[in-house]
């Protein structure tokens, strides 16, 4: 092992500080979501995600490359939220395998009530712990980030896509895995 493969003290704990920060935030975020809207942040995510779509649909493909999530993820999430009657979905025509997720009217009010909890949390353990100058360079870090994995993530979604693999694609762990069902389509639902 050389110098190379090991992180300087520093960098251990700039990295270490970082994760736990992070990791933290989502957590007491979720848990707050949970208790205070009845909605993971997963929910929220892809009812957020759906909102801001055109005619608030996605193809399940793209809302799991959206959500940094696996389409089997993302199935389980969608199955739970048609149950609750905030998301419709329906086979993509002439694609027997595609299919679309739609967020109805009634998804699109939870979302609305969800937000205030989900904004006054980020906004009291995020961005009123950190000065303006620390904002700035948080959203710069954040981009910087993004930028230098942008390409190897969407090489592995891609390539994961190709070959069928569902489980190797880098994404956020978000604790569901199940198949796709053959849910039918509330096409007016909401």
């Amino acid at each position: 092992m050389n110098d190379d493969d090991s992180l300087t003290a520093s960098e251990q704990e700039i990295w270490r500080s970082y994760f736990t920060g992070t990791r933290e935030l989502a957590a007491h975020l979720d848990r707050r979501m949970r208790r205070e809207t009845g909605m993971p942040m997963t929910y929220f995510e892809i009812l957020g995600l759906l909102a801001e779509a055109p005619d608030r649909r996605m193809r399940m493909s793209e809302l799991a490359a959206a959500s940094l999530s696996s389409t089997s993820r993302v199935s389980h999430a969608v199955t739970a939220l048609e149950k609750s009657g905030w998301v419709s979905r329906c086979p993509v025509e002439g694609d027997r395998r595609g299919w679309i997720a739609r967020l109805t009217d009634a998804g699109l009010a939870a979302l609305a009530a969800a937000e205030p909890t989900h904004a006054a949390t980020v906004r009291r353990h995020l961005f009123h712990v950190l000065t303006p100058a620390q904002v700035a360079a948080m959203a710069e870090i954040g981009r910087a980030i993004q930028d230098g994995l942008g390409v190897v993530c969407a090489g592995a979604r891609a390539a994961a896509a190709g070959e069928g693999v569902d489980g190797d694609v880098e994404e956020i762990d978000t604790g569901m895995d199940c198949p796709l069902d053959d849910t039918e389509c509330d096409g007016d639902a909401g």
